[in-house]
């Protein structure tokens, strides 16, 4: 009888738990041996133990979809309200496992490992986006009886349009995939590069981020006056996707070289914000006193003309209550800022509510969100704007620049127009240009965001014009409800005023109203769903930083060294 070795001659379960703690040299190899598990163990009536990242490299079909969604969907535990970070390592790790099992094998070779990994990658993305977004249905039901219709688009057909993003970055990461610490790589320029495209494409809707995680965590998100949003989802990617990496060690051995790469990433990022929140306050501007109103207004009654001068009279009043000793109204403040979109009006054909504006200010200066129209050509135009009010005449003015998808606009309008499809916003909009400085009379200058731009990293300043003093961003959260959306709109644009090192003001209808520092410290804040006011000084810049200087080539040159170790790896396989 030939001799044997002792993982030969052990009983059948016994030579799968062995072969079970074999190192994972590659991710068809691991696939095959544990498939051959699988039917060693049937020809003896056995079960094969398997670890859960074995049992998800193994899945298939409908099992393996399930996997995907339900890891995506516990990713948006990591953003706000909730915002705990950590939860991000669930997606990302199993991501890494999913693709693991894409490798090429009898039932998954050449094309078909691309198809596995980016079905792979949609799910988790079609379920992260439907966790992290579902709020874009209060939307719709605003004027439920005109757009309930659009309930399941808003709900399920925003989110599977934006996995295919995710899809795309599992089949780009699949195409560089290598055993060990290597793939972690794979993984950020994949996913890295589809979160960028996410950002572009169509104009563009980089809500929700995968680096939104790290943002999350004040200490953290000081990294984005670094390298941005962008530069954060690489970094995310990185450090929420390398546990997945332990499965390579062996017994006993501790960590793996991504996994111990991430542990001094997260320590570095952590230490260099610790720095830069010691600095202290950057101090106030002289001389400006500045209101915020918060109305709390319904979101339909924007909608009825009729209702215009009840509206303006409640913004008045509103304006001018007191609150203390020392802010007894106008009286004792030098601007009004007012939320997006506040009358159901164009506030520069309306000569009679310019003029009770004036009466009520007493010379002080108001700067509002309102629709504003410009004849073109014989077209009215009508641009959703920033408009700066002094006595009863309008002296400056912005536009927004990004419109809102199915808001403000209809991509794709002349495939979707003929199938009735409409966008929410009543009225046709126009783009202005942008961005640009808006210069209020008794303020330093300032890069005005509407709304949906304050998610945009990068386009918040004019490049190449002189740099503003501060953020102004107006919106109107109200189309939301008590829901998440309104929380992770204000931890977005609190990120561009880290990014840039610039303090943000914000007026929103329904909340969230806050003044920040350059830093991303709140300094005041009215909660959502609360009617009020806010007093307070307008906070100085802080040193402009890395980001704001090299933002141009920041993320191509990351990408580029990520890409230069996931093709290393590759070719050294």
């Amino acid at each position: 009888m030939p001799a044997t070795s002792g993982a030969e001659s052990a009983p059948p379960r016994t030579r799968l738990s062995t072969l079970g703690a074999n190192r994972l040299e590659s991710s068809a190899l691991i696939r095959r041996g544990l498939s051959r598990m699988h039917t060693i163990a049937a020809s003896v009536g056995g079960t094969p133990t398997l670890s859960v990242p074995q049992r998800i490299i193994l899945s298939e079909g409908w099992s393996r979809r399930a996997v995907a969604f339900c890891a995506g969907a516990c990713g948006a535990l990591a953003l706000e309200p909730i915002a705990f970070g950590p939860a991000m390592a669930i997606p990302l790790t199993v991501a890494v496992w999913l693709i693991d099992g894409s490798a090429d094998s009898p039932r998954r070779a050449g094309a078909a490992s691309l198809q596995s990994a980016a079905s792979a990658g949609w799910w988790l993305g079609f379920g992260y986006f439907i966790a992290g977004l579902w709020w874009l249905g209060a939307a719709v039901l605003v004027e439920a009886d005109q757009f309930a219709w659009a309930l399941p688009l808003a709900v399920l057909g925003i989110p599977a349009g934006l996995a295919l993003f995710t899809g795309l970055g599992f089949a780009l990461a699949r195409l560089l995939w290598s055993p060990g610490s290597a793939r972690v790589c794979a993984l950020a320029v994949g996913l890295g590069g589809a979160e960028w495209l996410r950002g572009h494409v169509l104009t563009g809707f980089p809500w929700n981020d995968f680096g939104m995680a790290l943002a999350s965590a004040p200490i953290l998100a000081q990294a984005g006056s670094l390298i941005g949003l962008h530069g954060l989802d690489l970094a995310a990617i990185l450090i929420f996707a390398a546990p997945a990496t332990l499965i390579d060690a062996r017994r006993g051995r501790f960590g793996s070289p991504a996994f111990i790469f991430a542990g001094v990433l997260l320590l570095a990022l952590a230490a260099y914000g610790a720095q830069r929140l010691s600095q202290g306050a950057t101090g106030f501007v002289d001389g400006a006193k500045l209101r915020l109103m918060q109305p709390n207004l319904p979101q339909d009654a924007k909608f009825r003309p009729e209702a215009g001068e009840a509206i303006l009279r409640r913004y008045l009043a509103l304006s001018d209550q007191a609150t203390g000793p020392m802010h007894t109204g106008v009286a004792d403040l030098t601007h009004l800022i007012w939320p997006e979109s506040a009358f159901p009006f164009v506030l520069s054909r309306e000569p009679r509510a310019l003029a009770a504006i004036s009466r009520a200010l007493q010379g002080k200066t108001l700067v509002t969100g309102a629709a504003r129209a410009q004849e073109d050509r014989g077209r009215s135009k009508i641009f959703n704007a920033i408009e700066v009010v002094q006595g009863d005449r309008i002296v400056a003015f912005y536009d927004k620049m990004h419109l809102v998808p199915f808001g403000e606009y209809l991509p794709l309008s002349g495939l979707l127009r003929p199938l009735g499809v409409q966008h929410l916003v009543p009225g046709t909009w126009d783009a202005g240009e942008g961005p640009r400085r808006l210069v209020a009379p008794g303020l330093p200058p300032a890069a005005p965001l509407i709304c949906y731009e304050a998610i945009f990293s990068g386009a918040a300043v004019e490049e190449g014009a002189a740099r503003p003093q501060w953020l102004l961003n107006v919106t109107n959260d109200g189309w939301f409800g008590a829901t998440s959306g309104p929380y992770q709109h204000f931890a977005q644009a609190r990120l561009r005023a880290v990014e840039e090192g610039l303090p943000l003001v914000r007026a929103a209808n329904t909340g969230i109203s806050a003044i920040v520092d350059p830093y991303g410290r709140v300094l005041q804040q009215l909660p959502l769903g609360v009617e009020g006011v806010i007093d307070g000084a307008l906070p100085k810049p802080a040193p402009v930083t890395f980001f704001a200087k090299h933002q141009t080539a920041l993320f191509p040159a990351l990408w580029a060294l990520l890409l230069l170790c996931a093709t290393v790896g590759r070719l050294r396989a």
